[in-house]
């Protein structure tokens, strides 16, 4: 744990006389638990020398409190030859010192004082130059040591055994007086001893399960970026590609995700996508401390991310900070990768930078991010254009939607002339998709040469036309043929990167044949936008049955999985805790409550019992709860709103003194009330074209929603003077 405004650090290491071996515990080597966002509540269980233990962190109400606790699980050893040391530094080498009467460790950072204390008296006190030092001196010197003692130094070791101390705990608080930090530290310690460890219970509706998901694979992967001096989500804490790296797209999947929880979280994760930005007006498809890949970028979904996320808070300074570098972006892709004037974009590489790869065939493939999908074994490199010969279909569904959201971001920043330019490339390019990568004679959508026929192989971007608008009814249709087909993309695990009777698939390696949860997330939001509701919750619910085969017990979220199999861990290659795993996760949290440019914020009683959240909101942080068959929307104690009747709530709007939405059919009649409206500031209310009406003598307002054969509108208006503000909308 780190206190970052001063880097102080509280850091376990564990040693192990068996193997004489320390180590100060890598990602790698543990199963990561329940992470909080804010860092509130972090576990992990960890082996070494085949002793197992768990350890864990929470943080009080107050920021600059901190308590730690360990517990060996299963011992491999004498309990007496197992060390847990917590040993207490500062990034600055300031020197830390410990003063045995008061059984507390200090160290002094400017003006600032951190405290350590623990619960039992350590075994032995020792001081090191850092963290190495304590492990080398453990490997060279075992536990009987006593040279290495000491009160005073840059890192001061707290030893503790297992035999002695099969539990223990520890709390640190930061204050401006040595006193007050220990006593802070002593206070915290006392109230965690007290408590009884946070229980998870056994069982959770499938939602609640999926957000802790991505929840938990979020939060672990947002780490310091020591470089650039910010926090931000990476793409996996076990991958090193240098102190920092960052995939374009990835990072706006992360600032999506986090946007679930914090608010803030999601905006430092689209600066981070943001800063990737060229002069030349792409965004770089990988920045890290090595390297940066700016003579290509990746799919252009920045704008897609960005509305949804303005969706769902209202941020409007959002929209502001991201639009000129994602409308640079758009106009950069048709300027630089439709070298013949075809109206459709193909994937390349420009003649920028240094980068690795730059040049060449599998530079230009990086593009898709699909580097060795089999829909690329038939494009050629052209050097003259820095192209491939193929329209990728993928590629150019992404750019149609990428405009099309550019259209509705300009539009609400009020930049009419831009709305305008970005709606009709958006409706070009859905055309052309439609008239030009459509494969009549095998029903779906497929990459094209530029100059020629249909590639043979497809993949699940064949279904990507349905996210962006472009296909057909009839072409709608046929697609869902497709998704069924156990020969094709259908069967148990689904959606294979490559169709199962493509030999590539056979190969499953990375993106021939394997199975990738960015994949699946679009091609659910294809589904819902064309109303195909029944074939996107087959999809969500199979997408999070092949995530949590991994998860619940391994706590695995992969990079990619086995189509035949589901696995996460037949290929070595396969990070074993990928941000963009949490998708799967993130498809079903969508099924219960989702924000989408085409149903706006929608919420979905399907009648099973659930407590979701907390979630961001245009309301804030809220939960929904469904019991007994009731949905009820809360913030904090206030509860917004519930109701009985069953289905799809969407396009749901708050107003200062306004409700709108549309209401799923019903057979029955049910009630839908504002429990913290009064009953008598009802002004109006329609359903469809028919008048409601609500009793004015109620303590809180109430509808009656008659039967009705299909979703019809509701608009509810009452008095803002007898509404409490805290059901307005934060944006």
């Amino acid at each position: 744990m780190v206190f970052l405004p001063l880097g102080v650090r509280i850091s376990p290491v564990l040693y192990a006389t068996s193997t004489r071996k320390a180590t100060t515990i890598q990602a790698r080597d543990c199963r990561l638990g329940r992470h909080a966002i804010d860092g509130s509540l972090i576990e992990i269980e960890t082996s070494h020398a085949g002793t197992r233990l768990s350890l864990s962190y929470a943080k009080p109400a107050d920021p600059f409190v901190v308590t730690g606790r360990w517990e060996g699980l299963e011992l491999g050893e004498w309990g007496l030859r197992f060390w847990v040391t917590i040993c207490l530094s500062a990034d600055g080498g300031e020197t830390v010192t410990y003063k045995p009467e008061e059984r507390a460790t200090l160290v002094k950072v400017g003006q600032r004082f951190v405290a350590l204390v623990a619960e039992d008296e350590p075994v032995q006190v020792t001081a090191h130059e850092d963290v190495s030092a304590l492990a080398s001196d453990f490997e060279a010197n075992g536990y009987f040591h006593l040279a290495s003692r000491g009160t005073a130094a840059p890192t001061i070791a707290l030893r503790f055994n297992l035999e002695m101390m099969r539990a223990g705990r520890f709390a640190a608080a930061v204050a401006d007086d040595a006193d007050l930090a220990v006593a802070k530290a002593r206070g915290a310690l006392a109230a965690a001893s007290s408590q009884q460890p946070e229980k998870q219970s056994a069982e959770r509706a499938a939602p609640a399960r999926a957000l802790e998901a991505v929840r938990d694979v979020m939060a672990w992967n947002t780490v310091w970026d020591p470089v650039n001096r910010r926090p931000y989500t990476a793409v996996s804490r076990i991958w090193n590609l240098g102190e920092f790296a960052v995939w374009y797209n990835d990072q706006t999947y992360h600032a999506l995700m986090a946007g679930l929880f914090d608010r803030e979280l999601a905006r430092v994760n689209l600066a981070a996508a943001m800063a990737s930005a060229t002069p030349q007006g792409n965004f770089a498809c990988i920045v890290t401390s090595n390297d940066a890949w700016v003579d290509r970028s990746q799919t252009p979904n920045g704008a897609f991310v960005l509305w949804l996320l303005y969706l769902r808070t209202g941020e409007r300074s959002l929209l502001e900070t991201c639009y000129e570098p994602l409308a640079r972006n758009q106009r950069w892709w048709r300027a630089h990768r439709d070298p013949t004037g075809a109206g459709l974009v193909s994937c390349g590489t420009s003649d920028v930078g240094e980068a690795l790869y730059k040049g060449t065939a599998f530079g230009a493939r990086n593009e898709t991010g699909m580097d060795n999908s089999a829909t690329h074994d038939e494009a050629e490199y052209d050097p003259t254009t820095r192209t491939l010969s193929t329209f990728d279909v993928g590629l150019n569904s992404s750019l149609a939607l990428d405009a099309e959201m550019l259209s509705l971001i300009a539009a609400e920043l009020g930049r009419r002339e831009e709305a305008e330019e970005f709606d009709r490339l958006a409706g070009e390019t859905q055309r052309r998709i439609s008239e030009e990568l459509w494969d009549d004679s095998r029903g779906l959508f497929a990459n094209r040469q530029r100059n020629g026929g249909f590639v043979r192989s497809v993949g699940p971007t064949s279904f990507y036309p349905l996210a962006c608008g472009a296909a057909s009814p009839d072409q709608a249709d046929r697609l869902l043929k497709h998704l069924a087909d156990p020969a094709t993309f259908g069967g148990r695990f689904v959606m294979p990167n490559a169709s199962r009777d493509d030999p590539a698939y056979r190969d499953n390696v990375y993106w021939r044949g394997r199975i990738w949860p960015n994949v699946n997330w679009f091609v659910w939001q294809g589904l819902r936008r064309y109303g195909f509701d029944r074939q996107a919750a087959e999809l969500a619910q199979k997408s999070l049955a092949l995530f949590e085969a991994s998860w619940r017990e391994q706590r695995i979220a992969a990079e990619n999985y086995n189509a035949e199999t589901g696995s996460a861990t037949d290929q070595l290659d396969a990070d074993r805790f990928y941000g963009w795993s949490a998708m799967l996760p993130l498809i079903a949290t969508g099924e219960l409550m989702d924000f989408s440019p085409w149903r706006g914020w929608s919420v979905t009683n399907a009648g099973s019992d659930v407590v979701f959240g907390p979630v961001d909101s245009p309301l804030g942080q809220i939960r929904l709860a469904v019991r007994q068959g009731s949905l009820r929307l809360t913030r904090g104690p206030d509860v917004i709103f519930e109701t009985h009747r069953q289905g799809m709530f969407s396009e749901m709007t708050f107003g200062p003194a306004s409700f709108s939405c549309r209401v799923p059919a019903g057979t029955v009649e049910a009630t839908l009330a504002f429990p913290q409206i009064p009953g008598s500031a009802i002004v109006a209310a329609k359903l469809g074209t028919k008048d409601l009406s609500a009793d004015p003598a109620s303590s809180h307002l109430a509808l009656t929603l008659p039967p009705s054969a299909g979703p019809e509108p509701l608009a509810v208006w009452f008095r803002p003077q007898q509404a409490p503000h805290r059901i307005h909308a934060s944006g």
